[in-house]
């Protein structure tokens, strides 16, 4: 437990109502950057706060990750590592506050990391932890993005209005978390969008988007969805374009509507 404690570092103590974590990591479990997009933009709109941080040193390969440098007044170089941070928002207005955490996913010790988000869960009375995640698929790239996802409790896969998957093998960090989570006795809610694996455009906001309103209306969580909404907009009319201008593309895309309808 000494290793967890040295690795998750607090910012500051608040007090917190039944807090709400939701997760997202980039990489493997991130196409598009559908996930981390999605809970960045929550923690912009409800001006989250600095809460903590896991300290990158034991979980990453700075080879494959490397570390930023910057100069300051033009004078001294310092260098940013990148970690995984948590902020949290307690809005009186909220039915219960809420904890963001998203950063790279860990490329060595997944245990160690799952456990220093438990502790994290732990210290802080967590209820509830949501992962989100972004997979690509073969799918039209002009239907709404499918929502799928799993829960520790069918309970919560029937309000959610999941469609499961029966999928085995090769899992991310968030697979990895989720069955942590259940051995610990944390409720947990895992929610995926698939997108298009011929749109290779990073980032897609149709993906967060989607998310988003899938998991603003679980939690009820009044986030304005505006200006994302218009960028999701604006990125579809030059996916329509890119695909009308490659015919090689708009061959495959014709092929997909074929099989959709022969289903």
């Amino acid at each position: 437990m000494g290793g967890v404690l040295e690795s998750l570092r607090f910012d500051s103590r608040p007090g917190l109502r039944r807090p709400v974590l939701i997760l997202a990591f980039s990489g493997w479990n991130d196409a598009g950057q559908s996930a981390t997009a999605a809970v960045s933009y929550l923690a912009d709109q409800f001006e989250a706060r600095a809460l903590a941080v896991i300290d990158p040193d034991e979980f990453y390969d700075f080879t494959v990750l490397r570390p930023q440098v910057r100069l300051v007044d033009g004078v001294h170089r310092q260098v940013d590592w990148t970690v995984n941070e948590f902020r949290y928002t307690a809005n009186p207005a909220l039915e219960r506050d809420l904890i963001f955490g998203w950063g790279p996913e860990p490329h060595l010790k997944w245990k160690s990391f799952c456990s220093s988000v438990v502790q994290l869960v732990r210290e802080c009375g967590v209820e509830m932890v949501v992962t989100l995640g972004g997979f690509l698929a073969e799918l039209l790239y002009s239907r709404p993005v499918p929502i799928s996802g799993f829960a520790s409790d069918p309970a919560l896969i029937a309000k959610l209005e999941l469609q499961t998957t029966r999928y085995e093998g090769p899992t991310g960090i968030v697979g990895v978390l989720a069955d942590v989570c259940r051995r610990e006795a944390v409720p947990h809610v895992s929610l995926w969008a698939a997108l298009p694996h011929y749109i290779a455009a990073v980032p897609n906001p149709r993906g967060a988007l989607a998310l988003l309103m899938r998991l603003t209306s679980f939690l009820n969580l009044p986030a304005d969805l505006a200006p994302l909404q218009s960028d999701a907009a604006i990125f579809e009319e030059k996916v329509n374009e890119a695909v009308a201008e490659d015919p090689k593309l708009s061959a495959y895309v014709r092929e997909l509507k074929k099989r959709e309808f022969a289903n």
